[in-house]
């Protein structure tokens, strides 16, 4: 595989990730009783309050970790398990989110097998 497309992917899965919680925190930010809301809705899928500030963070610093290709193999594998996790918990609610959710995490695994990529914090002995 080229460094380059494994770069390109690599940056595109951590997006998907940091992206979206970027876009959560300015939500939550941005509406009086936001971090409320997301504990809620978290909470009707089964999920207690403390998941929320736990998939904030995971999502964060290791969609961050992945973006910048700092800890490729350890990030992939753990929002791996996450995608897999979201796939089951929001799968209850739509088959749509099932599914892009079980492929992100395949494309982490994939990711996981093969993280020299091109543009990252590994290759350059950190």
């Amino acid at each position: 595989m080229s460094r380059f497309q494994t770069a390109a992917a690599r940056i595109l899965l951590g997006l998907v990730f940091f992206g979206v919680v970027i876009l959560k925190l300015m939500a939550i930010l941005n509406t009086p009783d936001g971090y409320l809301q997301y504990q809620m809705m978290l909470g009707q899928f089964g999920l207690p309050a403390v998941f929320a500030p736990l998939l904030i963070l995971i999502q964060f610093v290791f969609g961050l970790m992945l973006i910048l290709g700092f800890k490729t193999q350890l990030s992939a594998k753990v929002l791996g398990g996450l995608a897999v996790f979201m796939a089951l918990v929001l799968g209850q609610a739509s088959l749509d989110a099932f599914f892009a959710y079980m492929g992100i995490a395949g494309g982490m695994l994939l990711l996981s097998v093969y993280p020299q990529t091109a543009c990252s914090l590994d290759n350059r002995g950190l």
